[in-house]
């Protein structure tokens, strides 16, 4: 299995995130330009370095989507607020046929994991969701595991915030099924570079709505 964990200056989270990787997984951590040397860290810790100078979190999940060699690919924060093994029984799932996209929608354990305005925000781009695909889901997390061939045929074009939420529209219009488990979401290690502030949401939901308005095509059809 291969597990996509992009970075930017994670260097306080890695090690807890990294030991927690499920036994026989590669952990591929995308290095996104960080200048807190969470490269030395990852390589220390086992990990395989990916890097991407492109700034932009679809511009590094997609670099380790495209460095993997697994037959399914998962994805995780790099900032301790998931647990990677939490994506174990998502693996089960989408290899007993039961799922081609598996999403873990979030459930914060402790006080301030998860801001009233990024969860506002989540939950707005939840629902425009639902009326675009129909899809019942409540999160937009960045838990998930799909097969690495279904998701390169997709053709995900989208390098910043609308990353995760492309890859769930294209699969709907694809007609894959998507399942969501809840997860326990922790307080994350340092400041979000997306949801940290009100300036930061806005800019990922508007960089989610502008994929909200993509033409449903049916393209990458999972196996």
């Amino acid at each position: 299995m291969d597990l996509v964990l992009p970075c930017l200056d994670e260097a306080e989270a890695l090690p807890w995130v990294l030991e927690r990787v499920p036994p026989g997984w590669r952990a591929l951590v995308v290095d996104n330009g960080s200048t807190d040397g969470s490269d030395r860290i990852a390589r220390e810790f086992g990990a395989t370095v990916v890097r991407e100078k492109r700034r932009g979190f679809g511009a590094a999940c997609h670099a380790g989507l495209t460095a993997a060699t697994a037959d399914i690919v998962c994805f995780c924060d790099c900032d301790a607020s998931l647990h990677p093994a939490e994506l174990v029984p998502f693996v089960r799932e989408i290899r007993a046929g039961e799922a081609d996209l598996v999403l873990g929608r979030r459930r914060p354990k402790a006080r301030g994991a998860w801001p009233a305005h990024a969860r506002a925000g989540n939950l707005a781009l939840a629902r425009l969701l639902r009326r675009r695909t129909g899809l019942r889901l409540h999160d937009l997390g960045p838990l998930r595991a799909a097969r690495r061939t279904d998701l390169l045929a997709l053709g995900l074009t989208d390098r910043r915030s609308g990353y995760p939420l492309q890859m769930v529209v294209r699969a709907a219009d694809a007609g894959w099924k998507v399942t969501e488990h809840d997860v326990p979401y922790l307080p994350r290690s340092g400041a979000s570079k997306v949801t940290g502030t009100w300036r930061g949401t806005f800019q990922a939901v508007r960089d989610m709505s502008r994929v909200l308005r993509e033409v449903p095509e049916r393209t990458g059809v999972a196996s």
